[in-house]
């Protein structure tokens, strides 16, 4: 039997900045990264000593710090794969949220 762990990467300036995520190479704020610091503590503490342990992240950069932070905690390096980035939002990426938002149609209503 395999545990998987999921983490999300914690605070990003795309975050703070107000711009549209998705495939835009945020890194994470000073804030995100101290969080990356507790989630690699909380995830070191739920794996037992000695256990095969993976690691995997997008290679998108505010994932990469975070992964590389929990990599250090237990000491292995992650291996960064661009199939696990999140959805891109294709010319939106890194463009205000207000911009999205105003071309946002929302799906039909099913009747």
């Amino acid at each position: 039997m395999r545990t998987v762990h999921v983490v999300t990467h914690p605070e990003a300036t795309h975050h703070v900045d107000r711009v549209v995520g998705g495939w835009y190479d945020s890194r994470l704020t000073a804030t995100g990264e101290r969080d990356a610091e507790a989630v690699a503590e909380a995830v070191r503490s739920r794996i037992p000593h000695g256990a095969d342990v993976e690691l995997f992240s997008s290679d998108l950069r505010r994932t990469a710090q975070t992964a590389a932070v929990i990599g250090a905690a237990l000491d292995l390096t992650p291996v960064y794969d661009a199939r696990l980035r999140e959805k891109s939002y294709g010319e939106a990426g890194g463009r205000p949220q207000q911009w999205l938002d105003r071309r946002f149609v929302p799906p039909a209503r099913d009747r």
